[in-house]
This record gives structure tokens, sequence and C-alpha cells, in this order.
């Protein structure tokens, strides 16, 4: 079971695990309602490396990204869930767009995307690449996202 923590304890958190040689993996997102497609994400991303780091962004963050209408669950409830699936070690809240900032704290060896970036197209990807880090981009599941489920729930 992986663990909510506050952005300054995963600094220090990610600098211990760094001098056991664990290769730390980096993902993030809102994971607003909770689907397969994120879950088979997520697994894929933990193969990568040794300690799975979630991004998780803030409902303010969400709001922004999304519109006002979201996110459907408070960014408490979506960090506790995402915590409890066991690839997962830590989930961190973020409050920016984007984690450019939190990726430049903890310098993850991995940072993994979805398919639907590439490095061109990813701004987050000049800050890992700066840090010694490498990106790798996971396919997605077809027809599998938040806003399909919505979607699906407000035809019925």
């Amino acid at each position: 079971m992986g663990q909510v923590i506050n952005r300054k304890d995963i600094i220090s958190t990610v600098e211990n695990l760094k001098k056991e040689n664990k290769k730390i993996v980096f993902t993030n997102g809102c994971f607003d309602i909770l689907h397969i497609g994120h879950v088979r994400y997520l697994k894929k991303s933990a193969q990568f490396g040794d300690i799975l780091i979630i991004g998780l962004n803030s409902d303010g963050s969400v709001k922004r990204l999304k519109g006002e209408t979201r996110p459907i669950n408070n960014e408490q409830d979506r960090a506790e869930l995402l915590s409890e699936l066991g690839f997962v070690d830590y989930v961190v809240i973020f409050d920016e767009d984007t984690p450019e900032k939190l990726l430049d704290e903890i310098k993850p060896n991995i940072y993994t995307k979805g398919a639907d970036y590439t490095i061109e197209t990813l701004p987050e990807a000049k800050t890992v690449l700066k840090n010694n880090g490498k990106v790798e981009f996971i396919s997605l599941v077809e027809g599998k996202s938040t806003t399909n489920v919505i979607k699906k729930i407000e035809n019925k």
C-alpha cells in the first residue's frame, strides 16, 4: 500500500531512496474517476523502476485544466484511492497546471506519460531531460477515459 505524502516530505524521501540506488518513476494526472485505463497505465509505469510516485493535480488545478464541473472526486479521495493500488508507492498533490516544478524538485530517473504525447509536445520533457531523466510513453487503452465515463453517466 502506498502513502499520500506532502510535497516537502516527498523531496527528502526521494533523496533517501536515491541513496539506496532505487530507480524512481514519476507520472502525473488528474485521475478523477479511476478506470481500467488508469490502472493499466499506472501498472505499466511502475514496471520501469523500483518506486512509483504519482503527482496528483489538486482540485484547483483540475478545475483550471478540465473546467468548472471537475473534478468529480476531491483531491483527498483521489489521492487515497490511488495510494491503495499495490504498485503505487507515493502520491503527492501539486497545485500547478503542469508538474514541471515538482519534476525539477524530485528529479526522477523515469517520467511516464501517455502515448498521446510526443517528446516535442510534452511540456515537462525539457525538465526531465535536463535532470538526466528519461521519458517513457505508454499506450493508452482505447475508449477508456474519465470524459467517456462522465458522458456515459450523463446519457442514462
